[in-house]
């Protein structure tokens, strides 16, 4: 489903949520209720290189190539992909995911280096808000579990899992673009 080291098929992919919501018609797979296998357009070039200036920040090749070539969202792992600039269109007050997502976008809070250079297994509780500055939340994996992307420091572009209450903060794919593969292939 990839051309080279940074690009992405597009249409391969969209073919491939089309296989993924035939079939699932119930949307029956995790978070698809939410994400409904919809793929957003891809984002302008030129809005993603004002939101890395603005944060700061350089995306990771993979991920801001698929942001740019195949969608801004939402069909993905969990409930789906959080948008890179702007909220959720379904955004609430309730969805800890959406403050997530607000929190990641204070000013200077993506640019500051990632604390950790290991993992943090088992029950982290409240300190999760101190472990996560450096990281751009992904995706949301319901209870508080969510994936969030390394931006700085020695593991940056590495994906990690934040469960806070039981298994910590740790990786979970060395990459965005093997992550995101591998929910593709899903049966």
């Amino acid at each position: 489903m990839t051309i080279g080291m940074t690009s992405w098929d597009e249409a391969g992919i969209r073919a491939r949520m089309r296989e993924m919501a035939a079939g699932d018609p119930e949307r029956a797979l995790f978070g698809a209720g939410t994400h409904r296998y919809e793929l957003a357009p891809a984002l302008p070039e030129a809005e993603i290189g004002a939101f890395e200036e603005e944060h700061g920040i350089r995306l990771p090749a993979d991920y801001r190539s698929f942001v740019a070539e195949v969608g801004n969202g939402p069909a993905g792992p969990g409930y789906g992909l959080m948008p890179l600039t702007v909220p959720r269109p379904e955004a609430v007050e309730d969805w800890a995911a959406d403050g997530e997502w607000q929190e990641d976008r204070l000013p200077g809070r993506l640019a500051t280096p990632f604390p950790l250079t290991d993992p943090l297994p088992g029950a982290i509780g409240a300190l999760a808000d101190d472990l996560t500055p450096g990281t751009l939340m992904l995706a949301d994996e319901g209870c508080c579990m969510y994936i969030r992307l390394i931006l700085t420091g020695p593991r940056a572009g590495e994906i990690w899992r934040l469960d806070t209450d039981w298994g910590g903060f740790v990786p979970a794919s060395p990459d965005f673009r093997t992550w995101y593969t591998e929910w593709l292939r899903r049966p």
